[in-house]
């Protein structure tokens, strides 16, 4: 049955657009001449992204689009408008205007700035001034000079250390944030959905932090352009390429390597950039089990390694349009081979997007995308001449139009379109013998439409008053069952002084799609499933209040937020459901609430030699679920009361950088039994225990703390730039809790069982490691 998206879905968008067209604007006249442009980075033409845009005789401003676009109201005349972006010089150009100007302008580097130059966010006094809240934008620069697990950097480890933003444990790249699940975390790479963000069972995460441009995580007050999830939206942004010059840069560590190779396709019009990954612990495996091959009593180790790779180009058509083409390619591959036993798991993604960025006129600025991605795991088993093909995948075709419309400084609306085609394969299983004899078949798919228009709206009346308001109506169809809601936004700031801010927003979020996770399995076998009659759409309501203030003459940013979150139709499982190769799989979920609410302290210092934040959670998360716990409230497995990160950077030198990080975190809730029933044979034997639960949840693992340490030294090359970069992870070895097992303890005979006794098992030990880098 073919799909047609509501005719009520085009009708709002034609609705939102004649709404904000018609909003009168006061302030704004016939007489107004606007200033637009394009802000990129002199060293590599890169855009830049939320650069300040300043006119100060009339105390009015803007900032660059995430494309580096900006459009500014002047009345005519002369005007000295300044152009200021952490990391880059400030630039003052002074212009006069009769008509509509076009005025581009490239940032030079600080003369301070040292090495490779990163696009980084904001500064604190832009945070202060924003009406957004409860973001967290990601420095790559900084993300690179911390100490890593094994060498590698990982941007979504470093976003772990940032407020509400928890781990799901040891060496783990999941997010849980603010009392969500893994599957209510929206991670767009370039604007291409991506299901799976982990790669080595969740120890490392697939962006490259080579590739990356920038990272912004939204965990409340959601601008109206972001839909689908209830918890976070993850915006990675990758490089574009420098159109100036060729270059390269990589680094080689201890478990992988990686080089990336930028360059224009014609100077100042267009570049490329393209960028590889891989580990090599495949190859040190295979060299054991080759020495070894002869021996009987060897077990062989089973082969791993991940890769993923990178790639864009972009290139100015004219003077008001620029094409984008980005793309990644992502797989973990397992491979065991013993005495007729084979045994193949891989997983991974595929992402790719097409972006049209066009200037209809000054004060319209469009961006439309095309995006395919695709996560899929599979398992291949064979054992005396029989076998079995596992496989889940969902693939999604997406369209997305956005609009910026800037009629005046006190205004600046955002509105577009939204439409993904989903398809899902639910654990298609092929199973039989070499001869054909035995052969069987299962599994399901199913598709879907997901859909959403918005608009919104940055208004800013006074210089002390800012407002962002915004309306998204969002739908989800199968064919038979259809879904839709609407998703209200708004946050607001108020200046109480030029140093102090109060913040607040509320934000209204719906889910379509569900992620079934065995979390008993040792393997990332995540399957996706549709809403449908008896699978609804999750819900969420989040308020939030803040208050922000600088400090010590700028140079701290000081933000105190506290949050409430209600969630609806949370999913879970009932008890031996079966998740894999299920035709029913509805039947065996479980619809509840949740609850999650929480303060959030953060000390941020982004200038001068010493650099870092410091970062207090103390949150609550609850969920309920009739069928479990007997109806009662019970702590979420990530409930985690207090959670602590201190990072520091120090530039001891030029070339020495010195960097560590602390973290603390109170124990994961998990649940005990409080007893067990014996079970025996006839005859007495083979007797059998049986544990009895009583609460869910109601006890906690030991506290979880570490110390990791880091040395960052720059090298004196003859050409460009490379460091040799000290990590030491867990410095003072603490044996954290992986997960918590019950052995049975027998008595001196070692026959009779009289009791059981928990035993933790912790992950990493103390772990140092050595990578170098280079770039020239």
């Amino acid at each position: 049955m073919p799909f047609k998206l509501p005719v009520l879905t085009f009708k709002v968008f034609l609705w939102a657009i004649l709404f904000l067209s018609c909003i009168p604007n006061y302030t704004f006249s016939q007489s107004k001449i606007t200033i637009s442009g394009t802000v990129r980075a002199g060293v590599s033409g890169e855009n830049l992204v939320g650069v300040a845009v300043q006119i100060p005789a009339l105390q009015s401003g803007t900032s660059t689009n995430t494309y580096g676009f900006y459009s500014l109201s002047v009345p005519p005349g002369t005007h000295t408008v300044v152009y200021s972006y952490i990391g880059y010089q400030t630039q003052r150009r002074e212009i006069t205007v009769t008509q509509n100007t076009k005025l581009n302008i490239e940032l030079p580097v600080t003369a301070q700035e040292l090495g490779e130059v990163l696009i980084e966010a904001g500064s604190l006094q832009e945070k202060l001034k924003t009406s957004q809240m409860s973001v967290d934008q990601l420095s790559v620069r900084e993300a690179k000079l911390l100490p890593a697990l094994f060498g590698e950097v990982d941007i979504l480890k470093t976003l772990q250390l940032k407020p509400g933003i928890q781990s799901g444990g040891e060496g783990s790249a999941g997010l849980y944030v603010r009392g969500g699940g893994p599957d209510q975390n929206l991670f767009l790479l370039d604007e291409a959905t991506v299901y799976n963000a982990s790669h080595l069972f969740g120890f490392f995460s697939i962006f490259n932090s080579d590739a990356v441009r920038s990272v912004d995580l939204y965990k409340g007050g959601f601008p109206a352009q972001f839909g689908g999830r209830l918890s976070s939206v993850v915006d990675v942004k990758l490089k574009e390429g420098n159109n100036k010059r060729f270059a390269a840069s990589g680094g080689l560590g201890l478990i992988a390597s990686r080089l990336t190779l930028e360059g224009p396709l014609k100077k100042n019009k267009g570049s490329f950039i393209i960028s590889g990954r891989r580990t090599y612990v495949d190859v040190f495996t295979g060299l054991v089990n080759k020495i070894n091959k002869d021996n009987p009593e060897y077990n062989p180790i089973p082969g791993y390694y991940f890769y993923d790779l990178n790639a864009k180009v972009n290139y100015d058509i004219g003077p008001n349009d620029r094409l984008y083409l980005s793309g990644y390619l992502g797989d973990d591959l397992i491979g065991f081979r013993n005495s007729g036993f084979n045994f193949d798991f891989n997983w991974g993604n595929r992402a790719g997007t097409l972006r049209w960025n066009h200037i209809f006129n000054p004060r319209l600025f469009a961006n439309t995308s095309v995006t395919a991605s695709s996560y899929r795991y599979n398992i291949k088993n064979s054992l005396e001449g029989f076998s079995f093909d596992l496989t889940s995948n969902i693939k999604d075709l997406s369209f997305k139009s956005d609009f910026d419309y800037v009629p005046g400084n006190a205004h600046s609306f955002k509105f577009g379109v939204q439409a993904v085609k989903h398809t899902f394969d639910v654990g298609r299983l092929k199973a039989g013998s070499e001869d054909n004899t035995i052969a069987f078949s299962s599994g399901s798919s199913f598709t879907g439409v997901e859909y959403g228009v918005y608009a919104a709206d940055d208004y800013n009346p006074t210089p002390n008053f800012t407002l962002n308001y915004g309306l998204r109506f969002s739908g989800f169809t199968n064919g038979k069952s259809n879904f839709n809601g609407l998703e209200p936004r708004v946050s607001a700031r108020y200046a109480l002084s030029e140093n102090t801010s109060l913040k607040g927003s509320y934000t209204r979020m719906l889910q379509y799609i569900h992620l079934v996770s065995n979390s008993g399995a040792s393997l990332p076998t995540d399957i996706w499933y549709p809403s449908n009659n008896t699978v609804r759409p999750q819900r969420s309501q989040q308020v939030a209040l803040g208050i922000s203030q600088l400090a010590g003459k700028g140079k701290y940013l000081i933000t105190n937020e506290v949050y409430y979150k209600w969630m609806a139709n949370q999913v879970d499982f009932r008890n031996g459901a079966q998740l894999f190769v299920n035709n029913n799989l509805d039947q065996e979920f479980l619809f509840g609430r949740g609850r999650s609410y929480g303060n959030e302290i953060y000390l941020e210092k982004k200038e001068g030699r010493t650099t870092g934040w410091v970062g207090y959670t103390l949150s609550w998360t609850y969920r309920q679920f009739a069928e479990i716990n007997e109806g009662r409230w019970f702590p979420n497995r990530y409930d985690r009361r207090h959670d602590i990160s201190i990072v520091g950077l120090h530039q001891l030198s030029p070339r020495l950088h010195l960097t560590g990080t602390w973290v603390y975190g109170t124990g994961n809730a998990f649940s005990v039994p409080v007893s067990r029933i014996i079970l025996q044979g006839q005859t007495g034997n083979n007797e059998s225990f049986v544990p009895i639960y009583t609460e869910r949840n109601a006890y906690r693992q030991a506290a979880y703390h570490r110390l990791d340490l880091g040395l960052v030294y720059k090298l004196r090359p003859k050409r460009g730039e490379s460091d040799l970069t000290f990590s030491v992870y867990n410095a003072y070895n603490r044996r954290n809790p992986y997960f918590v097992y019950f052995e049975q303890l027998k008595d001196q005979s070692d026959e009779l069982t009289i009791g059981f006794r928990g035993r933790q098992v912790s992950l990493f030990p103390v772990i140092p490691s050595v990578t170098y880098n280079f770039k020239f």
